[in-house]
């Protein structure tokens, strides 16, 4: 009896994400290259509506149906209200698509009834923030966030992170999942004029963003050769105050263009975090020919060992002597450029969405995630 060996390949993937942060770009980019392979994204976001840029960001990638709702994410401000009313409208997405994968760029939505296989992709994550950032366990009303997160988690099928560093933090700290593996993220170089560069020190991330610690960049920047210039905001959420710096420059929010723009000026790129999964602006810095200065964690040390300057995120002095120095020595700087732009080759789009692609094809072809599957729909 000849034996059945159809495989089945994702051709609709229902897809999470947020609007107020990287996941979003990261989703953008991830659903632009699966059209290649003539798969449709239907993207389910939350947090809040898109903006106007957003909505024409999305209309321009032709496999992408964007489903807006501003219900709370899991790590906003009392969200549980709003967490819970997402579920039924998922669900609800999903009876109308159908997909044939489940892809969750969040944690609290992976115990749902889903029909089909999970996948749910750990970008950062609170208690990770606060180990890395405070220094400590969070208080005890963060709870429900953990004891949600932990069921999401040893609800799905396949959980991914973007590093080694990210995933062994999630694993410590909810627990061993069965099934888990590393996919870094990914992005394309952009068409920049790498040959005009400043003398400019840039950086990306909000004042109030103790994770990028643009904190520490401030407090040198006085004392630096170069003027320093951040893309983001200069006043704290509830404040009307703008915080004032010597030698800094923020530029408020930009568009992608904007940060092309600034990221083809600047020879050096500083972004001393006390904590980063992983580091888009990091990738976009380095394909863009900029020096890389970042702050000395495993996460960042293991993508771009070799090919950047490393300060521990709290020694001010060792900050400002390296940007100083580089400031000074143009062949230093070139020679970590040409490193950071080569290592940069490794991760791009392309490699991330055949990564997926592939991970896609082995859950929908999996007997076990199958029988699981067709048992829960029985029960129900």
């Amino acid at each position: 009896m000849e034996e059945n060996n159809t495989l089945k390949y994702p051709r609709r993937i229902l897809m999470t994400a947020d609007t107020v942060g990287g996941v979003w770009t990261y989703s953008l980019n991830l659903a632009k290259a699966l059209g290649k392979f003539d798969i449709q994204v239907y993207l389910a976001t939350m947090g809040s509506l898109p903006t106007e840029k957003q909505k024409v960001q999305a209309a321009q990638i032709p496999n992408l149906t964007l489903h807006s709702s501003d219900y709370a994410l899991e790590w906003m401000d009392k969200p549980w209200e709003g967490v819970d009313k997402a579920g039924p409208w998922l669900m609800e997405l999903q009876k109308q698509i159908q997909p044939d994968l489940i892809h969750l760029n969040n944690y609290c939505h992976g115990h749902l009834d889903w029909n089909a296989p999970v996948m749910m992709v750990c970008h950062s994550c609170v208690f990770s923030w606060w180990e890395n950032v405070i220094g400590s366990t969070p208080p005890d009303q963060y709870q429900e966030y953990f004891t949600r997160v932990q069921r999401g988690l040893q609800a799905a099928d396949l959980v991914v992170a973007p590093s080694r560093d990210m995933l062994q933090s999630i694993c410590r700290i909810y627990g061993e999942v069965a099934n888990k593996i590393v996919i870094p993220n990914g992005g394309e170089p952009v068409s920049i004029a790498r040959d005009e560069k400043q003398d400019i020190i840039f950086s990306m991330g909000r004042l109030w963003d103790s994770a990028k610690n643009i904190e520490s960049l401030n407090r040198v920047a006085g004392e630096l050769s170069w003027p320093v210039v951040i893309a983001g905001d200069d006043a704290v959420p509830g404040s009307s105050d703008n915080a004032t710096f010597a030698n800094v420059t923020y530029t408020g929010k930009l568009d992608q263009n904007e940060v092309n723009s600034w990221l083809s000026k600047a020879s050096i790129y500083a972004l001393p975090a006390r904590y980063e999964p992983f580091g888009l602006s990091i990738l976009e810095a380095a394909h863009a020919g900029c020096t890389l200065v970042l702050g000395d964690i495993p996460s960042l040390r293991e993508n771009w060992i070799g090919a950047a300057f490393f300060v521990e995120p709290g020694n001010l002095e060792a900050l400002k002597y390296t940007l100083e120095t580089l400031s000074q020595r143009p062949d230093l700087r070139k020679k970590y450029a040409e490193r950071a732009a080569i290592r940069a080759k490794a991760f791009t789009t392309k490699r991330m969405a055949n990564l997926y692609l592939a991970k896609y094809e082995e859950m929908l072809n999996s007997p076990a995630i199958s029988d699981q599957k067709n048992a829960g729909k029985a029960i129900v």
